[in-house]
C-alpha cells in the first residue's frame, strides 16, 4: 500500500523505539495532516488506512492554525511455526 496518496498533503511517520519490548501488543503510526487539507480528504485518508492497513484511531490532536496529528495503532500478530525444524 502506498504510504500517502499523491493528492494528499499528509505526512506519515513510523515511530521506532530504541528497544523492542517483547510484550509489545500494538504497532503505531503517526500521521501529520497539513492545515490546507479539508476535513473530508483527511477522513478519506484515515479511512483508507483503516480499511486496507487494519489501523484504528488511537488519538488525534488539532493544533492552532489547523494542522492535525493523528496516532493510529494496530495489533501485532504473533505467529509461531507449526512445523518443527
Amino acid at each position: 500500500m502506498n504510504e500517502t496518496s499523491p493528492t494528499s498533503d499528509a505526512h506519515v511517520v513510523s515511530p521506532r523505539r530504541r528497544r523492542q519490548s517483547p510484550r509489545r501488543h500494538f504497532e503505531w503510526r503517526v500521521v501529520d495532516i497539513a492545515p490546507d487539507v479539508s476535513r473530508s480528504e483527511a477522513r478519506g485518508l484515515l479511512t483508507e488506512h483503516a480499511e486496507y492497513g487494519q489501523w484504528e484511531l488511537a488519538r488525534s490532536v488539532l493544533y492552532i492554525g489547523g494542522a492535525r496529528r493523528v496516532w493510529l495503532r494496530r495489533r501485532v500478530m504473533r505467529l509461531q511455526r507449526t512445523n518443527a525444524v
